[in-house]
């Protein structure tokens, strides 16, 4: 019968129930597995060779300076805010960051935390960093002696201020190429801090995914602008002099600035590209100065067009940062955040702007005094929130980081 054989092959024929949850199923199984084409007949492409994993890649917690600091940014990276509890003192500070530090080692190492309670998650550091980092309320709990620069940034004109996004007592950066890894590391190290502080604010940030460009390549913010053109490269000795402290407990650590700025990306959407640029004063294709043709020329502030105006505007942002003092570099290594809108607006957007220097009242605070008083991207920019810290040196294998400090 027509229903019991194939005519040609002589094999049984699936009946229609058969054929509707046994065959097609399987059928589409097979597809899957061997591939589109090899299921229609045709003998499938090559498959690909893997893609190079980084999820075994880790960086070394141990050594003079802490990781995370001149280490190539990571794809994605949260940074923590704690508040400590009263009855927090300077012997309990040396416990909580013993514990902190042995922890973080294992974990930049891909090994689980000490008390991990899903230590599979900690199999995939992917060049996970974790930084420390000191207020002026711990370091007084603790009876140090405190860097000038160590307190709440001059006030600035154009600063809007949330308490929910500004100052702590303790920073802890985490950062790696995998978001999984970052969110397993922080519930460990905030597991480990629960009797010492409580959470004062928390930021998230990204940056373009691990192995989506080239490495070295400079980041875009949420504008679509190149930012940190002119960061000292790693490995410089620009770089050593912008940003390492050289004596006291601070000795090879440095000064963190963290400025949460909002972008109002839908009033940025409202302004024509020549508009941005001149704002900018970079082309926003390839970052180059309004007056070159490369990201990384140097621009003509003395050049002038038909009309007799500059070129590269006085009021423009990259103007007005701009130093010819080495004395006043400073170190950038921020990300971005994009959060759930609220109302009508389609974007809550900005920056996680952090910055590295040996000083900040020399270095940081001339540069952004400069941008408070004239930098036409404060149309479209504000900063709510803003922290400093002491970034104190990294430790050796069975030390802590702020021994310096707490003693052994």
């Amino acid at each position: 019968m027509a229903g019991d054989r194939s005519a040609e092959s002589g094999r049984p024929s699936p009946s229609r129930r058969q054929f509707l949850f046994g065959g097609a199923a399987a059928g589409a199984g097979a597809a899957a597995a061997i591939g589109a084409d090899w299921a229609l007949g045709q003998p499938s492409a090559p498959v690909a060779a893997a893609a190079t994993l980084n999820g075994e890649a880790t960086v070394d917690f141990h050594g003079i300076h802490q990781a995370g600091i001149a280490t190539p940014a990571q794809a994605h990276s949260v940074l923590l805010g704690l508040d400590l509890r009263p009855e927090t003192d300077r012997d309990a500070l040396r416990r909580m960051m013993r514990v902190l530090s042995d922890d973080a080692s294992r974990m930049c190492r891909g090994e689980p935390a000490l008390a991990d309670s899903e230590p599979e998650l900690a199999t995939v550091p992917a060049n996970l960093t974790v930084t420390f980092g000191f207020g002026p309320g711990l370091v007084a709990r603790a009876a140090g002696s405190a860097p000038a620069w160590l307190r709440p940034l001059p006030a600035f004109t154009i600063d809007r201020l949330d308490p929910a996004y500004s100052d702590g007592d303790l920073l802890i950066q985490i950062a790696a190429d995998d978001s999984f890894t970052v969110a397993h590391a922080a519930r460990m190290l905030l597991k480990d801090t629960r009797s010492f502080a409580s959470v004062r604010w928390s930021q998230t940030g990204f940056r373009r995914a691990y192995g989506s460009e080239k490495p070295g390549t400079t980041m875009r913010n949420l504008f679509g602008q190149v930012d940190g053109t002119t960061n000292p490269s790693l490995g410089s000795a620009l770089l050593e002099k912008t940003v390492w402290i050289t004596d006291g407990w601070l000795a090879g650590g440095t000064g963190m600035v963290v400025r949460r700025i909002h972008m109002d990306l839908d009033k940025w959407d409202r302004l024509d590209r020549g508009g941005r640029e001149q704002s900018v004063g970079r082309t926003l294709g390839n970052g180059a100065p309004l007056t070159g043709q490369g990201e990384f020329d140097e621009p003509d502030f003395a050049a002038v067009n038909g009309a007799g105006f500059p070129v590269i505007p006085e009021f423009s942002h990259m103007r007005r940062a701009r130093t010819d003092d080495a004395g006043t570099v400073i170190f950038r290594r921020g990300y971005n955040y994009d959060e759930a809108p609220a109302g009508g607006s389609v974007s809550d957007s900005g920056l996680i702007f952090i910055s590295f220097q040996a000083d900040i009242d020399a270095q940081f605070v001339p540069i952004q005094r400069r941008l408070d008083q004239l930098d036409l991207l404060n149309e479209w920019t504000t900063p709510i929130g803003s922290a400093v810290f002491a970034i104190p040196p990294g430790c050796e294998a069975g030390g802590y980081v702020g021994e310096t400090l707490l003693g052994a």
